[in-house]
């Protein structure tokens, strides 16, 4: 009697509500962006000129790389809060050595990134070895760092910047064929990390739709950019901090999507006890972590001095972060980052940047006082994390 091999089990189909906590977890913020758009097009004709968008894109690029940063903190699970601080104490770091000291631009700069490296690598430490929660010894710290940016401060309270050449970062703009070449540049380097995110499921075993896996992602971010470029260079082309923005943004999808390090950081946001018996050093990953995002909050400083010409009180936001810190924080979770950490994707920097961005620029041109734009803010938080953890409870599930 020949032998009937039994039948393949059949592959269950996902639900609507299931995607939406994986692959669709973007659809969201997409949609509600694209409805904030249209309001405030339908309440200001400026809003959707050239101008106003390049400007929009600038304004959004300091919260947007400050929430890049924490990305990186919230995904194993923890909090900074002195990463406006951090940016504020680097900045004005930075401007003392090249004012008082001579130093060049282009050598302060690094050192600034380095010493906010450094200042989150240390509070990580206290938090992993002392067993301090990290919301204690950052809010802690970020008061310490703004004292000791006050008494960097000169007597009047601010240096200047203009006619240091820093003002080089926040005034350049690639335009012309340079501006396309850029984004030939952008998309190729997009689809090599495609690519190789599909070559490493299909080696694990994963099946990979081509259409959906390859053509769809590489499609959608080529027409988006051409998209962008084209209303940039409607303007006054691509500026230098918005490509700056950028470049993070890959490097920092590389690091999350290919590299042992992105995913060890998945494993302890999700499962820190876990992940340290499975081999992961979770103490020395935290402290990388917490240094990207004191790095990351260091540059995010200096583009912001480059904008402003000059570093003082306000700087960071001021005493406490202002409204610096929780516009960062705001945006990561509006992105869709988890406050408990294990999820996110780095797209979120770029949305949530956009959503804060979006809402300051729209309601500025309406001549709305700025108490309304903090509570449009807070609420599109709460409303951001309401909808993720009903998601959640919809599909008994979490994913990053």
């Amino acid at each position: 009697m020949a032998h009937v091999a039994p039948d393949a089990p059949a592959v269950r189909r996902r639900s609507f509500s299931e995607l939406l906590t994986s692959e669709f977890r973007a659809l969201p913020i997409v949609l509600g962006l694209v409805v904030l758009w249209i309001f405030f097009a339908a309440q200001s004709d400026v809003f959707l000129t050239p101008r106003n968008l390049s400007n929009l894109l600038v304004q959004s690029t300091v919260v947007g790389i400050m929430a890049l940063g924490l990305m990186f903190v919230l995904l194993v699970a923890e909090i900074d809060l002195s990463v406006a601080a951090i940016n504020g104490l680097t900045s004005v770091f930075m401007a003392k050595i090249i004012v008082e000291y001579g130093f060049s631009p282009w050598i302060a700069i690094p050192i600034a990134v380095l010493l906010g490296a450094g200042i989150g690598s240390l509070s990580a430490r206290w938090v992993t070895y002392v067993g301090v929660p990290s919301f204690v010894v950052t809010l802690g710290l970020g008061l310490a760092l703004n004292g000791l940016q006050l008494i960097l401060l000169p007597e009047t309270a601010r240096y200047s910047l203009s006619g240091t050449g820093l003002e080089r970062i926040a005034l350049t703009s690639i335009s012309g064929p340079w501006a396309w070449l850029v984004l030939a540049i952008g998309i190729g380097a997009f689809a090599a990390l495609v690519l190789s995110n599909v070559a490493s499921r299909r080696k694990a075993g994963l099946e990979i739709p081509f259409l959906q896996g390859v053509v769809l992602p590489i499609g959608a971010a080529a027409a988006f950019g051409i998209l962008v470029v084209a209303i940039l260079t409607a303007h006054q082309g691509i500026p230098l901090v918005v490509l700056i923005f950028a470049i993070l943004l890959g490097i920092g999808g590389y690091v999350l999507q290919e590299t042992q390090f992105g995913l060890f950081l998945y494993a302890v946001g999700n499962n820190a006890e876990a992940a340290r018996r499975n081999g992961v050093n979770v103490a020395g990953l935290k402290m990388a972590a917490f240094a990207i995002a004191g790095g990351v909050a260091a540059l995010a400083g200096i583009i912001a001095a480059s904008r402003t010409l000059g570093v003082g009180v306000f700087s960071g936001g001021g005493v406490g972060g202002g409204t610096l810190l929780l516009e960062s924080i705001a945006a990561a979770v509006i992105g869709g980052v988890s406050l408990f950490g294990g999820r996110g994707a780095i797209y979120a920097a770029l949305l949530g940047a956009l959503v804060i961005g979006t809402v300051s620029n729209g309601l500025n041109l309406m001549g709305v006082e700025n108490e309304i734009r903090l509570i449009v803010t807070g609420f599109l938080l709460v409303l951001a994390v309401s909808i993720d953890r009903l998601i959640e409870k919809a599909t008994g599930q979490q994913s990053f």
